[in-house]
């Protein structure tokens, strides 16, 4: 499975970016999409997925503001990211996996990653 992330780019404190992750094809290795992001001398943390089933996981700092979704027919995860603030500053990946429901947040069980798309929100 390959995945390639695309969106990403230099914004203002409040402004609006959607990020797509096209994924090669749908199988077991894709049960759950997410996206993730890295700032400079941090972790990768995880920022939202989405389940087959349609449900969805939002870390709390992006809660309300970001929207993660799907387009099937596509084969697309998109994430909406809204009232964007300077600490979302960060390269964000696309990732998917065959992960099991209470592993949905952890990095560590995605076995596919893109590239990464760089989000710059200046203040």
């Amino acid at each position: 499975v390959q995945l390639q992330a695309s969106g990403g780019g230099l914004v203002q404190a409040g402004d609006s970016l959607r990020l797509s992750c096209v994924v090669s094809r749908r199988t077991s290795s894709t049960r759950s999409v997410g996206w993730f992001r890295q700032a400079p001398g941090r972790e990768r943390d995880f920022v939202a997925a989405i389940r087959d089933s349609g449900r969805t996981y939002y870390a709390d700092s992006v809660k309300d503001r970001f929207t993660i979704s799907r387009d099937s027919a596509k084969n697309t995860v998109y994430l909406q990211m809204n009232s964007l603030k300077s600490e979302d500053t960060a390269v964000y990946y696309c990732a998917a996996g065959s992960v099991i429901l209470s592993e949905t947040m952890s990095p560590r069980t995605y076995s596919s990653w893109g590239q990464g798309t760089q989000v710059t929100v200046s203040s």
